[in-house]
């Protein structure tokens, strides 16, 4: 088993497929915190010939993708919000959310959508769920009007992000969610009947969990961290940015030698004029990114200080658990 946990992925699958014994320690290494080292990531993608139950898995270390066969699970379907420690968090046609293990199969269902602070079902005539209020408010104030959306519509206008994290403490799994309007905060353990919003600030971009403590950044660059070990959810800001919003995502990520790291990655748009039938008048547009600014947190004085080099480490970003 210690062996088999330091294995890549890749060949971790191979050694799984060899005998019983072997794919029973294959299947535990692939439950929650298994690995012994860091992986390299993989990307994961579905395609329509392939059909609704089949995943594919593409390896950056050997170049090439894996199958992947859910029986169980219309995969192809789902919406990916997240990834964390092997496990994705998806949303179904009927906008509920599911933590899935890509490799096992297994599903576990997270608190229903109809739970989270702005969103309230609307029910048929016999009383079953046929489409979504949306509020669009924050603790602050109302941002806009309330939207109706189908069961499926919803997840294309309520998620942004979701992520999973270990809480050592409760021994207990839990999901951060960030989700409109305007960067909203909400978390849930597994097994928990609902979602818990933690107010009042907006404008969340990403979080991370470091010894017990939740730490979150805005679009702005502010950094909040939040204890929510106890009933009653903390608060405290670690750094106020004054900067003004702009086109860019914002990242908080922790370095293997354990400073957490704040990242911004400013985006612009480019516009591409396709000519289709002769006509150019059909703009499609896509962001890149022209530069990364890192800079260390500093929890004790408040401050961040811009740092050049990740030495021998490669830092990789997205709707995911950034390794680093």
């Amino acid at each position: 088993m210690d062996i088999f946990a330091l294995l890549e992925f890749p060949d971790l699958v191979r050694v799984g497929s060899v005998c019983t014994s072997w794919n029973s320690a294959y299947t535990s290494i692939c439950s929650f915190e298994q690995y012994k080292c860091s992986q390299a990531p993989c990307l994961i993608y579905t395609s329509e010939s392939a059909g609704e139950h089949v995943a594919f898995l593409y390896s950056l270390v050997e170049k090439r993708a894996y199958k992947l066969t859910l029986p169980e699970l219309h995969i192809q379907r789902r919406y990916l919000i997240g990834s964390s420690h092997g496990w994705l968090v998806t949303a179904d046609d009927r906008s509920e959310m599911h933590v899935v293990n890509p490799v096992t199969s297994e599903q576990i269902s997270l608190p229903s959508v109809t739970s989270i602070e702005q969103v309230t079902p609307i029910l048929d005539e016999a009383g079953a769920i046929c489409g979504y209020h949306f509020s669009r408010h924050t603790a602050q104030a109302i941002m806009g009007q309330s939207s109706t959306y189908s069961l499926s519509a919803l997840r294309d206008h309520l998620f942004h992000k979701a992520l999973l994290f270990y809480d050592t403490s409760a021994r207990n799994y839990f999901v951060v969610l960030i989700h409109n309007p305007f960067g909203q905060l909400s978390f849930a353990r597994l097994g928990d009947e609902k979602w818990t919003w933690l107010r009042p600030h907006s404008y969340f971009d990403d979080c991370i969990y470091k010894d017990g403590i939740l730490y979150a950044v805005t679009l702005r660059g502010t950094v909040i961290a939040f204890d929510i070990s106890m009933t009653v959810v903390t608060t405290k800001i670690i750094f106020d940015s004054r900067s003004c919003y702009g086109n860019e995502r914002v990242y908080i990520v922790e370095a293997p030698w354990g400073d957490l790291l704040q990242v911004r990655r400013p985006e612009i748009w480019i516009s591409e004029l396709p000519h289709r039938h002769g006509c150019a008048c059909c703009a499609t547009f896509k962001k890149t990114s022209w530069r990364i600014k890192i800079s260390k947190v500093c929890l004790e004085s408040g401050k961040l200080v811009q740092i050049n080099s990740l030495d021998d480490h490669a830092l990789f970003l997205g709707h995911n658990r950034f390794p680093c």
